[in-house]
């Protein structure tokens, strides 16, 4: 796939916008059409993938696939992880979970349809993400296995469900510096790292280019939940797109409740400069990467 070549001086927001299409279309191109028998099934896995959002994880997948040269392309690793990303908010949603009746600034899925159609959509979708990568990489074995064990390994028990289910156990707990950081580093963290190792696994990297892009996906990845934490104490339900304030509700550990805003802010200045200070390291064609990582923790939604 040729990479997206844009002009030097192209702007963040346009080059973003150039992936955020790619992995649009490559979502309508690969997902089962909303008609497949059973068709309640495949309109709700369509309804939730087709929802919008930032698709910050296939883009990541896709921009650091396009750090080295690469021969293979790198789509279907973006809808898989898309996939697997969607599947958790489906089942976040669940009123047995977080009881959110909104997302992406429309109904959540189980709203929309009901409880059991969400629950089995969100099943199907995390196991077409292995089929995807199983399917469309099957005539390089290794890169196949390698993109897959990235993402089982990020989403498995100790990792992101893992870190959804600390979450869960420490509602109304004191808030827990090391259990914070266990729940932000597997529940969010996770994820967003194995979108930047399965892209570097396009270019048949070294461990230690696989080290520090691991690296580059911790830091990113404390910032990203810091700042959606900062967000959850301070935007409205109408820029974010979701309901907000239920972290304080719920009585959660955040960055906010343990450092207050101002702390959480500079936790979330550190964990940039250290990502970018490692992308740095990684070197390639990491302009892109870079300034996305930059916008990440400048974000308002």
């Amino acid at each position: 796939m040729p990479s997206i070549n844009s002009p030097v001086n192209a702007s963040l927001k346009e080059n973003l916008k150039q992936y955020q299409e790619l992995v649009e279309h490559s979502i309508r191109e690969l997902l089962p059409v909303a008609t497949t028998r059973p068709q309640q099934l495949h309109a709700a896995m369509r309804y939730s993938m087709e929802a919008g959002g930032k698709r910050i994880r296939p883009v990541l997948l896709i921009a650091a696939s396009e750090l080295f040269p690469a021969s293979e392309d790198p789509r279907a690793a973006a809808v898989a992880i898309e996939c697997l990303h969607t599947y958790t908010l489906i089942h976040d949603d669940l009123p047995a979970i977080d009881d959110s009746e909104l997302r992406r600034g429309r109904p959540a899925c189980h709203t929309q349809f009901d409880e059991a159609t969400a629950v089995l959509a969100g099943d199907a979708l995390l196991t077409y993400a292995f089929q995807l990568l199983a399917t469309h990489y099957s005539s390089n074995p290794q890169l196949a296995v390698e993109l897959i064990a990235d993402l089982s390994t990020a989403s498995d028990s100790q990792r992101l469900i893992g870190g959804q289910m600390e979450d869960i156990e420490n509602e109304g707990q004191p808030v827990d510096a090391a259990t914070l950081q266990f729940i932000h580093e597997n529940k969010t963290g996770a994820l967003l790292t194995a979108a930047l190792t399965m892209g570097l696994r396009f270019a048949r990297p070294d461990p230690e280019q696989v080290r520090l892009m691991q690296q580059v996906g911790y830091n990113l990845g404390m910032t990203f939940q810091i700042v959606d934490d900062i967000l959850d104490a301070t935007s409205s339900a109408e820029i974010m797109g979701k309901p907000v304030g239920n972290d304080s509700a719920a009585d959660k550990s955040t960055y906010v409740a343990l450092h207050g805003i101002d702390g959480a802010r500079t936790e979330a200045q550190r964990h940039t400069t250290e990502a970018i200070a490692h992308a740095q390291q990684l070197g390639g064609n990491n302009a892109f990467l870079i300034e996305l990582i930059k916008e990440l923790e400048t974000r308002i939604h």
